[in-house]
């Protein structure tokens, strides 16, 4: 379980001297144009990092643990992880109609570019210049996923099972390879009826 501590008002000192700051409420309108924007202008993943520094930081519309609870909750699920955060975001803010508009921002736009990428990626393929510059975004990308898993190990109840739970996930996955299916259904399982029966203990 993540730790709750921060609200709306009480956000990191340097996330809030480092990013500009927009008060303007949530519509399903407004979902959808940020939605978009994020899937126009990210490349090769790492979009939970964008979810949180505009969703949290710049926007205010979510505290960390609202936003850390969500993912948690979203990469539980089967489906795409970046469209199931869309979808609880937007229902979160919006309602039924800001989850519409949240995932038809994270997926249209940038369907229509992925095709016409796809047209020019095949006439370029040949140049080696194409190649380096995907490694390059890929580069990019690895460093926005990194700061999404340190800001969400950095909320984890410091205590000896969560992290527990955490190292043995990880082994299970990184180390001993073991079917990702089996390990969320296992120890997510585990961990999520641990917690609720016996929350108070190690």
């Amino acid at each position: 379980m993540l730790k709750p501590e921060n609200s709306r008002d009480d956000l990191p000192p340097m996330t809030e001297a480092a990013v500009k700051i927009d008060d303007e409420p949530p519509t399903p309108l407004r979902l959808f144009l940020v939605f978009a924007r994020i899937g126009l202008t990210s490349f090769g993943g790492g979009l939970s990092g964008w979810f949180l520094r505009e969703f949290c930081y710049r926007r205010r519309w979510l505290t960390e643990d609202e936003f850390l609870n969500g993912l948690s909750l979203s990469q539980a699920l089967p489906g795409v992880n970046v469209t199931n955060v869309a979808i609880w975001i937007g229902h979160r803010l919006c309602g039924f109609k800001g989850a519409l508009a949240s995932v038809a921002g994270i997926v249209v736009p940038p369907a229509f570019v992925i095709i016409l990428l796809s047209t020019i990626f095949a006439w370029l393929s040949r140049y080696p210049v194409t190649h380096l510059a995907l490694v390059g975004a890929a580069a990019a990308s690895i460093g926005l996923t990194l700061t999404m898993a340190i800001t969400a190990a950095r909320r984890v109840t410091r205590k000896i099972r969560p992290i527990a739970f955490m190292i043995a996930t990880f082994c299970a996955v990184a180390v001993l390879h073991l079917p990702l299916i089996w390990v969320v259904l296992i120890a997510g399982g585990l961990s999520v009826a641990l917690e609720y029966f016996d929350p108070g203990s190690f």
